[in-house]
């Protein structure tokens, strides 16, 4: 696991859906939090990805856990909002957390699939290059129980590993990934 500085990150300022602007590190002040990066609001990958962790939202609340999702910009977030695909809280940074070419490997083209089976469509529009990923922090910023970065579009981390990092059991079942082969993905 990488160091991460959570003084130094807490420092970044984030702009909530309403307008207010707060550091965020005010997020973990009062309780533990799990911070999901989406690459960008219309990403179809990002939107199930949103979907999936948001099936831990009642485990995570009743575990004293906030579930907080961070975009790079606001375009796309309406459209994010209205389809439901993120169950906790939701905010939006306008700065880039890191910017890496991704690239349509097989993996991406693998987790695409399975969101488009599941309904859940996407647009091309935003930064296409930047990278998601999630932080997650305990009560009071003391320590970093997580720490994920996306090498592709299409990582992301199973629901156990993000309770498993909390303490927490889950009641949850992940949706199945996407089996593919040469020829075709399936359920």
């Amino acid at each position: 696991m990488a160091n991460v500085d959570l003084a130094q990150v807490g420092k970044n300022a984030l702009k909530s859906e309403t307008g207010e602007t707060v550091e965020l590190q005010s997020l973990w002040q009062d309780q533990a939090v799990v911070l999901f990066f989406l690459r960008r609001f219309g990403c179809q990958i990002c939107r199930w990805i949103a979907s999936e962790i948001s099936k831990l939202e009642p485990d995570l609340r009743a575990g004293g856990v906030a579930l907080v999702g961070i975009g790079p910009e606001e375009l796309g977030l309406k459209e994010f909002k209205e389809g439901g695909f993120f169950k906790g809280r939701k905010q939006y940074l306008y700065t880039a957390i890191s910017v890496v070419p991704a690239a349509m490997g097989k993996k991406v083209r693998d987790i695409s699939a399975k969101a488009k089976s599941d309904g859940i469509q996407g647009n091309f529009s935003g930064d296409l290059l930047q990278s998601g990923g999630m932080l997650i922090v305990d009560k009071g910023g003391e320590k970093v129980l997580l720490h994920f970065i996306q090498d592709s579009p299409g990582d992301y981390l199973p629901l156990e590993d993000i309770s498993t990092a909390l303490g927490i059991s889950a009641s949850v079942k992940a949706g199945q990934k996407p089996v593919c082969n040469e020829d075709v993905c399936t359920r």
